[in-house]
């Protein structure tokens, strides 16, 4: 498994739908979480997109010189950048980065949004304008001199002088929940990610994907966003999954549910049909919780439980063929280590850098006054529940 987690970029705190116990992604707290991810098994990092956040290249950047290995995924939005443009974005962090850039194709859900920003495209035109815009992009950073006439994007003798460090460019992810989203992705993406549904749906969803792709002579691989709400006991996980919700009422819920509404997302009209807006039933499948999108948009679905369960629930979609898990939890710098000290263990990681490695075999120093000075074997030691095995 190739695990990440989440940077947000647009606060962060204790509870869903509440400044209560909130906290500013000022650049002191994003260079903090980023450096906790940097020294965990994480293999790096999602940064969100939109105008509700801080720009995704901008934080990215500032976060390349104080990290030493943790990859970014860092959105790319056809329309609102040209593929000449975002190609040299792209050669240029790679390689000042060290070849730590992964790039996240997002084509738009909110149509207000993007008519805020200039794009007027209806849903399946966005799809179309990014078939194009990729198709460039990725003849670009294959260092090839590119005529393109399309309906979108329109080039001539565009070139990229300087190559990213990846060959031939940065892994391309995708998401994207439609029949438009599926063909795209199955002509161009790496990485092929869907949020968290039902397993039953996500097999349904990298079926389609994957029979796209291999008509085409490609294959690709899958990906999965989804929160976590880890915990030593099950009753704890839930406890602690219902805190999330503690300050959110009905109006805070029917407002987000108004917002979601109105966007054109397959994607985010399947996450709100999980939900379907209201608190009862919101664990949708075995520990795959709803809550999460009852006030926030996009990723909506959390699961709940044990280090041991959760572990489990992953690999059941490991088993679809799901092999990218980015995962998030609130807030998220606790929840971070949280996760990497009670899930991580119990994973089968792909091998981390050497660095992580290196500090993870640190031995823990104590004093004759510190915690270990009231136990036979430190306190840092594996348990033998840590240390079970997948």
């Amino acid at each position: 498994m190739n695990v990440l987690w989440f940077i947000p970029t647009y606060g962060d705190g204790r509870y869903l739908g509440t400044s209560i116990g909130g906290r500013p992604s000022d650049f002191a707290y994003l260079k903090q979480l980023a450096q906790a991810i940097d020294s965990l098994p994480f293999a790096g990092a999602l940064l969100p997109t939109g105008r509700a956040c801080e720009d995704a290249w901008v934080v990215a950047s500032a976060l390349i010189s104080t990290t030493q290995r943790m990859k970014f995924l860092v959105a790319v939005r056809p329309g609102l950048t040209l593929p000449g443009v975002a190609a040299r974005m792209a050669a240029t962090f790679d390689r000042l980065s060290g070849g730590r850039l992964l790039i996240n194709v997002v084509t738009g859900g909110d149509p207000v949004e993007l008519a805020g920003d200039g794009l007027h495209l209806a849903h399946d035109d966005r799809y179309a304008l990014t078939d194009e815009f990729l198709t460039v992009w990725r003849r670009l950073l294959g260092q090839e001199t590119v005529d393109f006439t399309g309906s979108y994007i329109d080039v001539k003798g565009a070139r990229q002088v300087f190559p990213p460090l990846q060959q031939p460019y940065p892994p391309l992810w995708f998401g994207g929940s439609s029949s438009a989203a599926h063909r795209v992705a199955a002509k161009h993406a790496d990485t092929y990610l869907t949020w968290g549904e039902p397993p039953a749906a996500v097999a349904e969803k990298v079926a389609d994907v994957r029979q796209r792709a291999e008509a085409l002579g490609r294959s690709v691989r899958f990906g999965i966003r989804l929160h976590v709400v880890v915990r030593e006991t099950e009753s704890e996980a839930w406890a602690a999954a219902e805190d999330l919700l503690r300050y959110v009422d009905e109006s805070a819920i029917a407002r987000a549910q108004a917002d979601f509404a109105r966007m054109d997302s397959e994607g985010q009209r399947r996450m709100s049909h999980l939900n379907r807006g209201n608190r009862e039933a919101l664990e949708i499948s075995p520990n795959l919780w709803a809550g999460v999108g009852l006030v926030r948009g996009g990723a909506g679905t959390a699961l709940v439980g044990d280090a041991a369960t959760v572990a489990d629930r992953l690999q059941e979609y490991a088993d679809l063929g799901i092999d990218s898990f980015i995962l998030s939890g609130y807030p998220h710098l606790e929840e971070a280590y949280r996760t990497a000290e009670l899930l991580l263990p119990r994973l089968p990681l792909e091998p981390i850098d050497e660095y992580v490695v290196a500090r993870s075999a640190d031995p823990l120093m104590f004093g004759p006054f510190g915690d270990a000075s009231a136990h036979d074997v430190p306190n840092h030691a594996p348990s033998s529940r840590s240390t079970a095995a997948v």
